[in-house]
């Protein structure tokens, strides 16, 4: 990997080695430099062009009022482009409303570079800028009178999953069919745990919009994908459930990363480890706000359930009311923080959200989902590919956690010696295709 200077500042991790750089756009030819100069623009534009015709319907909804949202917001959002694509200074957060303001203005001051210069996009962590952009986002709807609500992704994550029904309910039937047949319990999990890696290759984000979805059947994919995958810790994953369930109650946590397929193939496996009495209690995080264009929200959760329990499908029809009964009983349960919409890299949570620390800490496991919840993970930083992925988490191990991500940024730990080298010769762009995948595995520290 190219050995990249220092970028930004902030609160520092702590480690016992020296951390490697953060990556930044400001490194031309990256994927961080690509993201930032193309991506980024033309997901605002799309953001822009929803909000312009909404306008109709929103003057139809609140009157002139809501017209005039509109085009305030529009006129928001084109100022944040302009400034994006001039790389021009980060600016606070405006005093949207939200709760977290204040935090993240104090990132932005945190964020100054050893000069001492504010942070600007082509030029700061790439991580935080990202963030930041969609940031600016839900603050230039939250400033609105009448949209506060409004979810500029929410067309394409719905479209997402009318797109993946078909492919979904193959799956859902392979789960039942599966648990009728009484195939052995490790079998099954595995099976599921790579059906919800895959499912992680549907990521509106990193298509910058445009569609994404699964359209073929998973099963037949399974076979084929197997040789992607370039770390597997499947058996360790199975053994901590195992271990787990010799002290019961056992709780799993979902922390949520695409609407649309990915989070049917998620829900999937949580209801094999749920019907197969592997789990006691499962717990689903979603983002508190539209983010990233396709994270789930609670939003996003119920209308999931909504469109299936009015699809033709039986087999969708009675997933929709399984599911739902479980969150009227309580062994499902949807919850979120504002933790995961913030900049912060995860090894970080106990200092800035102890309550949320507090709380993963009582589960038995956690399952990462994606690209993003990797890069904060492993703090989206230049790591050498064979650290080990316990390391690069720099000590975030509230309880025995795992990772399942297809590769969409240019940071992945945990490899083999070599194998870096021998896929690059391949294909230049195998850490940003979503060609590959890692399902990673660390264990609780008792210490």
């Amino acid at each position: 990997m190219e050995k990249l200077p220092v970028v930004g500042g902030g609160v520092q991790p702590t480690s016992k080695h020296k951390l490697p750089l953060s990556l930044s756009a400001q490194y031309v030819g990256t994927f961080a430099y690509k993201t930032v100069k193309d991506r980024l623009p033309i997901i605002l534009t799309k953001v822009i062009d929803t909000v312009y015709q909404h306008r109709i319907a929103a003057t139809e909804q609140h009157g002139k009022e809501g017209g005039s949202d509109c085009i305030e917001i529009v006129s928001h959002l084109s100022k944040l482009k302009h400034e994006l694509q001039t790389n021009k200074e980060l600016l606070d957060i405006e005093n949207d409303g939200n709760d977290d303001v204040r935090m993240w203005n104090q990132v932005l001051q945190q964020e100054m570079d050893d000069d001492g210069n504010t942070p600007r996009f082509f030029k700061s962590a790439w991580l935080y800028v990202e963030c930041y952009m969609y940031r600016k986002i839900v603050e230039s709807i939250s400033l609105s009178q009448h949209l506060k609500t409004f979810d500029p992704f929410g067309e394409q994550k719905k479209t997402a999953l009318y797109d993946c029904l078909k492919p979904a309910t193959t799956l859902i039937q392979y789960c039942n069919e599966s648990i009728e047949e009484k195939k052995s319990p490790d079998g099954i999990i595995a099976e599921f745990l790579q059906m919800s890696l895959w499912g992680n290759k549907c990521d509106l984000s990193i298509s910058a919009g445009i569609k994404n979805s699964q359209k073929v059947s998973p099963l037949s994919q399974l076979h084929e994908l197997g040789s992607k995958i370039l770390v597997n810790k499947s058996n360790q994953i199975w053994d901590t459930l195992n271990k787990a369930n010799l002290n019961k109650p056992v709780r799993i946590d979902f922390i949520l990363d695409n609407a649309g397929y990915e989070f049917m193939s998620d829900l999937c496996l949580a209801d094999c480890l749920t019907r197969l009495n592997l789990v006691d209690k499962v717990y689903f995080h979603c983002k508190a706000m539209p983010w990233f264009v396709s994270d789930v929200t609670p939003v996003d959760f119920s209308w999931t359930l909504d469109i299936l329990g009015q699809n033709e499908s039986v087999i969708l029809r009675e997933f929709s009311r399984s599911v739902k009964q479980r969150l009227d009983d309580k062994v499902w349960n949807v919850s979120t923080h504002p933790f995961w919409t913030t900049p912060h890299s995860f090894y970080s949570m106990e200092k800035i959200s102890p309550d949320l620390h507090s709380d993963l800490a009582q589960s038995s496991l956690l399952i990462f989902k994606g690209d993003l919840n990797y890069r904060k993970l492993v703090l989206d930083r230049n790591w050498e590919h064979t650290v080990s992925f316990s390391e690069a988490i720099n000590g975030f191990r509230p309880t025995a956690l795992c990772s399942l991500r297809t590769l969409k940024a240019n940071v992945v730990v945990g490899l083999q010696d070599g194998l870096a080298e021998e896929l690059g010769k391949a294909n230049p762009n195998w850490m940003v295709s979503g060609e590959y995948a890692v399902i990673e595995f660390a264990a609780k520290s008792f210490i």
